[in-house]
């Protein structure tokens, strides 16, 4: 592990230094001056536009293991010009997560996702954005969940539904928790990429007044890293349902994540879903 963070700091180090060589004083607004030795700016030059210190910015520039806010992020990254990936990639070095996000913009779903969505026939499936709003769904989804086309935003998230509509809470209480703690980490980790926008404190505020589970759990802070689950269900017209239930980022887009209720193979769930299917208009 330590070697590791030893690797971490010397490509931060390596980075900084390729991205100030690439500056040139006059870019930044500054005046050249005397005849250079190197190309780009100076350290001085970079703490300056940075508003930092000479000596602290050599130490990070030095790979040394120093405390590092967002705010100084985001002045170093203005300072050396980076684009959108070179940012992500500066945050990643020096803090080890992505920066934040100042608005939220709905992620896009290509055709061959929307395909493959449909093609999971018995297993409903959707997927989900990074507010866990359920943006993309199956017909096995439906038969068993509902149609998602006829309800509001806040009806189709899932983090709201987990904790808020009595479906959610049948069967094994432990499955639910199970269940609601996988919602709840994502819905955590996607709060820290965009804390500066409202819709999370309104969310998060409606939830703690609805929901004591909500609440208790929220409270906890608790980081549960796992993508799988199971889910134990009565049915309306199927009767009871068994699924194990997996949690996939897709690779095109770290901003959609499939959630797949697989039928438990010892259970008579695929069959169930397909004679549902067959009777839907």
């Amino acid at each position: 592990m330590k070697q590791l963070e030893v690797n971490r700091h010397r490509e931060l180090t390596a980075f900084l230094r390729s991205r100030r060589a690439r500056v040139s004083p006059e870019q930044v607004g500054l005046s050249r001056g005397q005849r250079r030795r190197t190309p780009g700016l100076r350290r001085t030059e970079v703490a300056l536009l940075a508003e930092v210190s000479p000596e602290w910015y050599t130490r990070i520039e030095q790979g040394r293991d120093i405390h590092v806010s967002v705010p100084v992020l985001e002045r170093l990254a203005s300072a050396l010009q980076l684009d959108a990936n070179e940012r992500t990639h500066l945050f990643l070095l020096a803090l080890k997560q992505p920066p934040p996000i100042e608005t939220f913009s709905p992620p896009t779903i290509s055709p061959t996702l929307h395909q493959s969505l449909q093609q999971l026939g018995t297993i409903p499936a959707c997927f989900v954005d990074p507010r866990l709003n359920i943006v993309a769904w199956n017909a096995a989804f439906c038969v068993i969940f509902g149609d998602f086309a006829t309800l509001s935003e806040r009806e189709r998230n899932m983090i709201w539904r987990v904790f808020t509509i009595p479906l959610f809470r049948q069967g094994n209480h432990h499955e639910w928790e199970e269940l609601a703690r996988m919602a709840l980490a994502q819905f955590r980790a996607s709060y820290g990429r965009f804390i500066n926008d409202p819709w999370w404190a309104t969310q998060i505020a409606d939830l703690s007044r609805i929901s004591p589970e909500f609440r208790e759990l929220w409270a906890c802070h608790d980081v549960y890293n796992s993508s799988e689950g199971h889910k134990s269900m009565h049915h309306p017209s199927a009767g009871d349902l068994s699924f194990d239930l997996l949690a996939l980022q897709t690779g095109d887009s770290s901003d959609l994540r499939l959630m797949m209720f697989t039928p438990r193979s010892n259970s008579r769930t695929a069959e169930k879903i397909e004679r549902l299917l067959a009777t839907r208009v």
